[in-house]
């Protein structure tokens, strides 16, 4: 029964991946009108984001099993514990209204587990953050680079050609389908990777059933993602956009490779801030996005992290005090994320006299 459990909630999980995240990659194309039939759109990242799973998705799925923590940490229970943990850390986010990392949440939930056993590979846990440091600052230097080479006249002059039109249009449905192809490479281990430490799925059981859920999930409850994302960059043009695809989905392949489960929402909202600096220089950073990522960057692995702990805490170790301490720094990330918020509000003001 707890293995039914288990499986249940960690392909549910995926399921609501593919829903929030992987029906993202295609809001350009969507968009911009280059495909006008969502259903088409949803189809296309679907088949990508299984396509990424199956062919790319082991080396994630390793990390998550038995790179962060020795494999041996993961039991049944502990792995429903970690995957119930992230999933209601992003549940609790969209409550108060925080945009989670579904990477970041996993881990977060992994380093939970291992802090209680004391296994924690404190090497492999550094090269993670490491990556989610850099990677968003690589993003936001190669969209500057991207978008100033596109102000060129003589670039100006190629894309604006009808000739361009159908490259550029098939150019945007290409990046949108790799940025779908990477996502699955990369967010397939948030949702089977515990299952597989577990010793519940194979790795490729888990590869091929974890794809197939979250490709299942951005196809049918992927529409409000789409719609909503699809709204949001009408301003981008076309070659921004592929730009903005191309650096997410390169960025994240090359992750995937190496086995780092990388924040995808972060590196594609550093693209796209590249691409206003480019245009309007220092006036787009604004401070409330800048908390926002910070506010992203900080509680998407503490909040996830103090569940995990705390649930293998109260449930197998049945310990309650080293969960008061925990507890502690739950309400301090939250305190924190309300003083940045304070901060942003009164900050408006003053930015809307000038």
């Amino acid at each position: 029964m707890l293995t039914i459990i288990a499986v249940t909630v960690g392909l549910f999980f995926a399921m609501n991946i593919g829903a929030s995240g992987a029906a993202a990659s295609m809001g350009i194309a969507y968009g911009s009108g280059v495909i006008k039939n969502r259903i088409i759109a949803l189809i296309l990242c679907g088949m990508a984001v299984f396509l990424g799973a199956w062919l790319g998705g082991g080396e994630v799925v390793k990390t998550m099993g038995s790179g962060i923590v020795p494999q041996s940490t993961f039991t049944e229970a502990i792995a429903l514990i970690v995957i119930a943990s992230a999933a209601l850390s992003l549940f609790l986010a969209n409550v108060f209204g925080i945009p989670l990392s579904t990477s970041e949440v996993t881990v977060g939930a992994v380093v939970g587990a291992g802090i209680v056993y004391q296994s924690v590979f404190a090497g492999k846990l550094a090269w993670i953050v490491m990556f989610w440091l850099l990677t968003p600052v690589v993003a936001f230097i190669i969209a500057i680079l991207a978008a100033t080479l596109l102000k060129k006249p003589f670039m100006q002059k190629l894309v604006s050609t009808p000739k361009s039109i159908p490259i550029l249009t098939a150019l945007v449905i290409f990046m949108g389908v790799f940025e779908a192809f990477s996502a699955g490479m990369n967010n397939v281990a948030n949702a089977v990777g515990p299952l597989v430490g577990a010793g519940i799925m194979s790795t490729a059981n888990g590869i091929f059933w974890g794809g197939l859920f979250v490709a299942l999930g951005a196809i049918f409850l992927g529409k409000k993602v789409l719609e909503t994302n699809g709204k949001r960059i009408t301003s981008i043009r076309l070659e921004e956009g592929c730009v903005i695809s191309g650096t997410g989905a390169g960025i994240v392949m090359v992750a995937s490779i190496f086995g780092i489960p990388v924040p995808l929402t972060q590196i594609t909202t550093s693209s796209i801030i590249g691409i206003g600096f480019a245009k309007q220089g220092r006036s787009v950073l604004k401070k409330d996005i800048v908390v926002q990522l910070l506010v992203v960057w900080v509680v998407s692995p503490v909040l996830s992290m103090v569940l995990s702990y705390t649930f293998i805490q109260l449930v197998i170790e049945q310990n309650v005090y080293p969960v008061i301490a925990m507890l502690g720094v739950l309400i301090s990330v939250f305190g924190v994320k309300f003083l940045m918020t304070q901060a942003t509000s009164s900050a408006r003001p003053l930015t809307e006299k000038k």
